[in-house]
């Protein structure tokens, strides 16, 4: 998937799941219901032991049963990281900081990447490697004001916050009203009944829910 498909998937349903589980059928089930609820766009954290094996194994299931879906890694941290994932195939990758040497390396690969970024010098530096879309992380330290406060002298940052986005329409409402182009949102979509299992109907509706709030930005 070409980088500019999965900008502009992002720009449109402007919801971004996240999450690492690792049981890949437990992973393809939260695809599942993400997807239904209207998501396009989905990070798969590089968190666990079996990040790789239940990655590809993910990938594989959703370019079959969703080619329209970009599936990315999350939590890339080197180069090494970030080829093994493009040659598996991910459609985008996310770091926690920003790498000039990934910057490149996602480059000269045609692959979409972005990295957490804190101050509006790290963005417009990440701005200038060609990065598009920067991610402000974690979202909940800084808020949504930092998103208002870098777009009044930097109107063509485009920014995701991730971490502590809630689906609620106060809170998405906050972040997209400081201009927002998307959010990444993890723990908080992922409802789980009280024994523990993930409640896959209540996940569905949180992103229905979430991408129906965002649709009005």
């Amino acid at each position: 998937m070409k980088k500019e498909d999965v900008i502009a998937k992002m720009a449109e349903t402007k919801i971004v799941p996240l999450f690492y589980n690792a049981d890949a059928e437990v992973a393809k089930k939260l695809v599942d219901a993400c997807f239904a609820g209207g998501a396009r766009v989905i990070e798969f954290t590089n968190r666990g032991e079996k990040a790789v094996e239940v990655f590809e194994n993910l990938l594989a299931y959703c370019n079959s049963k969703y080619p329209e879906l970009a599936l990315g890694i999350g939590s890339i941290s080197s180069v090494d990281q970030a080829k093994q994932f493009i040659e598996i195939g991910a459609h985008f990758l996310v770091s926690p900081f920003i790498n000039e040497d990934l910057a490149k390396t996602a480059s000269a690969n045609d692959i979409f990447w972005t990295g957490g970024c804190g101050t509006i010098t790290e963005m417009q530096t990440a701005y200038s490697w060609g990065v598009p879309l920067l991610k402000l992380f974690p979202g909940n330290i800084y808020g949504p004001a930092m998103i208002k406060g870098a777009k009044a002298p930097c109107p063509w940052l485009q920014i995701m916050p991730t971490g502590g986005v809630e689906p609620t329409e106060d809170n998405l409402n906050s972040w997209f009203s400081a201009g927002a182009m998307c959010v990444g949102m993890g723990s908080k979509l992922f409802a789980k009944k009280e024994n523990g299992e993930f409640d896959y109907d209540a996940i569905q509706e949180k992103v229905s829910i979430s991408v129906n709030i965002a649709s009005h930005y």
